[in-house]
């Protein structure tokens, strides 16, 4: 009978405390030190420069950027990407600036859809063109960071672009990142240099020491290995069909 009456009376203090003020560490069964829940129903945002660098390229130095922001809630966001070179002759490119809307459709997966712009600027003629995104960017089984475009112009050209990162974490502090990508466009754009067909492939490596998690300086070498038309049209304008570049930036989050 005395069992009885103490479960009675736990099941009607229980009734009357919600589970949100268990959770919060003032319930009958909750620790003190708990921390409150995690409201994940509020928008956040970040924004990452994943390289930030100095490559050297036959005695010219270039300021290479690759970053990307993001606003929004877990399943609904609002992505903006950029990546672009300035180099000591006052003159460089914008490869891309993307503006997309992002849905994700699994745990590692999301879908994106949007606007983006590419264009060049100082010496010689201003080339510039507008097209359409539809593509997908997430973490492959392996941990394989994967984002892959389809891009679709004002002018008729599309191209599909394709990117992995791979992090090798060596210790707590230090880290090698390897990386590669390659595009393949469906039809020729001279004024861009790029040839119908695989336009080659740009790999390197990246090794960083995090200072702290948002902040981290490191070196490395990237190689870029032209082909196809994309190699012809190069050197029908005098340029090398393959470079190869020591680099040295940080990478940063906030």
């Amino acid at each position: 009978m005395r069992s009885l009456i103490k479960h009675l009376s736990t099941a009607l203090v229980l009734g009357f405390i919600s589970p949100q003020s268990m959770a919060a560490g003032i319930g009958l069964q909750a620790d003190p030190s708990w921390d409150l829940p995690v409201h994940d129903d509020h928008p956040y945002g970040m924004v990452m420069f994943d390289r930030f660098e100095i490559q050297s390229v036959e005695s010219v130095e270039e300021l290479v950027w690759d970053a990307q922001g993001w606003y929004g809630k877990d399943i609904h966001r609002l992505w903006i990407e950029t990546e672009g070179s300035y180099n000591d002759k006052h003159s460089g490119e914008l490869e891309n600036l993307d503006i997309q809307y992002s849905r994700r459709i699994t745990p590692f997966w999301d879908v994106q859809l949007g606007l983006g712009a590419e264009t060049n600027f100082g010496a010689g003629d201003k080339q510039e063109r507008y097209y359409g995104i539809f593509g997908f960017q997430g973490l492959a089984p392996y941990w394989f960071e994967v984002d892959t475009n389809l891009r679709i112009s004002d002018e008729g050209d599309s191209w599909l672009d394709f990117e992995v990162e791979y992090d090798w974490r060596l210790t707590q502090k230090w880290v090698l990142q390897a990386r590669a990508e390659t595009s393949y466009a469906f039809n020729e754009a001279e004024e861009f240099e790029q040839g119908q067909g695989f336009s080659g492939i740009t790999t390197g490596f990246r090794l960083r020491y995090h200072i702290s998690r948002e902040f981290a300086p490191y070196v490395g070498i990237s190689h870029m290995q032209y082909s196809g038309d994309t190699a012809d049209l190069r050197r029908a304008d005098g340029e090398d069909d393959s470079t190869t570049s020591l680099v040295a930036g940080v990478r940063f989050w906030f």
